[in-house]
């Protein structure tokens, strides 16, 4: 490698660095933090209170395809909040142009990637995430109880379960996102445009 080689890449480096510092002094948007921290602490209230409330009261298999449900929800929302991020904002405005349904939101959504995938990844992924691995511990308890088995064991098998297929399914989802980051920001948007309609000015 030649010092030019050498110096155009310290160049570059130096163009980072002060990319970097640009954004750091950017200020945060407290609005929004504050709005996410009350939506994250009202909706981990709401899925708490169906894990701890109603799970010991179901029966067992209903326990399960509640657990299950919590997983799917995570992976869905976080295939959503990685679609949002990946997805080409031309196309949704071309569709928008041509008044095609739900393109308006996509729009908006891309606009908003940030906190759109912010709240599907951190707020709705995680939560399902926390919820569902101490709805498993209930679930261990209940199976520990009907097979006699030690409440330990069941609960390392049945929380290492849910963790691998969390993440399992999170790693699908993110590749599927990538690859069809369009097509789902796009039906997700038309799902959302049938509760919320953009006002045209």
């Amino acid at each position: 490698m030649n010092r030019q080689e050498k110096s155009k890449i310290k160049s570059e480096i130096r163009n980072l660095k002060v990319q970097e510092r640009r954004k750091e002094k950017k200020k945060a948007n407290t609005k929004w933090i504050i709005q996410i921290f009350v939506i994250a602490f009202l909706i981990s209230v709401f899925m708490s209170f169906i894990s701890e409330v109603t799970l010991p009261k179901v029966p067992l298999y209903i326990g399960i395809l509640l657990v299950i449900f919590f997983i799917l929800l995570g992976v869905l929302f976080d295939m959503i909040g990685v679609a949002v991020t990946a997805s080409n904002e031309k196309v949704f405005h071309s569709m928008n142009s041509r008044k095609v349904k739900g393109a308006d939101i996509a729009v908006l959504f891309k606009k908003n990637a940030e906190k759109v995938s912010s709240f599907c990844n951190d707020v709705i992924g995680d939560i399902c995430g926390v919820v569902s691995g101490s709805a498993g511990i209930t679930i261990a308890a209940s199976l520990a109880k009907l097979t006699n088995a030690n409440t330990l064991i069941i609960t390392l098998i049945i929380t290492a379960l849910i963790a691998a297929l969390t993440i399992g399914g999170k790693a699908v989802g993110k590749s599927f996102a990538i690859n069809k980051a369009d097509i789902i920001l796009y039906r997700f948007s038309k799902f959302i445009s049938i509760f919320y309609k953009i006002k045209k000015h």
